[in-house]
């Protein structure tokens, strides 16, 4: 009886955790605000922030762990479409909680040749509402933000498909320039 008890209270805790975490979306940056501050260093130890990409677009997604079945596939897929965003002047970065060295050894193995920026203590992925933090464990949402040449956010895109993730993105670009006028 005893065991059963301690069970229900641990899933009864891992429950309200989990659910506190979702809260994070109040954070979320609306679109047309400025887009919340960053300098993260990236898998090579390079610091990269807001003002590295100031005057062109920037997909910034947010991805739980490097080398998970999920993250790969979106990381494949927004490697396999870097031409086609760079085409509409987008640079990408990934950011997660992991850290440089784990970022340079998911980059090394999957030839990712774009940023993947290291949030290790999970503050920008907060700013970003996109931290899941269960207390013991913290893990980035699988957020993506479009930000626009000016530092601003122009699209909000939430728990989105790593299958389907830069298809949409790049549909996005081409409507929000088509709409710009750039």
């Amino acid at each position: 009886m005893l065991k059963w008890f301690v069970v229900a209270v641990v899933i009864l805790a891992v429950a309200l955790l989990w659910r506190r975490s979702t809260y994070a979306n109040r954070n979320l940056p609306r679109v047309g605000a400025p887009a919340p501050p960053f300098s993260l260093p990236d898998q090579n130890g390079d610091i990269r922030s807001n003002a590295t990409y100031r005057g062109k677009w920037l997909v910034l997604y947010f991805y739980p762990k490097d080398d998970t079945p999920g993250c790969i596939e979106q990381a494949l897929r927004f490697r396999d479409s870097l031409a086609a965003l760079g085409q509409l002047g987008a640079a990408v970065c990934g950011v997660s909680v992991d850290d440089s060295t784990s970022h340079a050894a998911f980059a090394r193995k999957y030839q990712l040749p774009f940023a993947l920026l290291a949030d290790r203590g999970g503050d920008t992925a907060a700013r970003y509402g996109s931290l899941r933090n269960l207390g013991f464990i913290k893990l980035a949402k699988r957020n993506t933000f479009l930000i626009d040449p000016a530092g601003n956010i122009a699209k909000v895109r939430l728990g989105v498909s790593p299958s389907q993730n830069a298809d949409d993105v790049a549909s996005d670009l081409k409507t929000l320039k088509l709409r710009s006028g750039s």
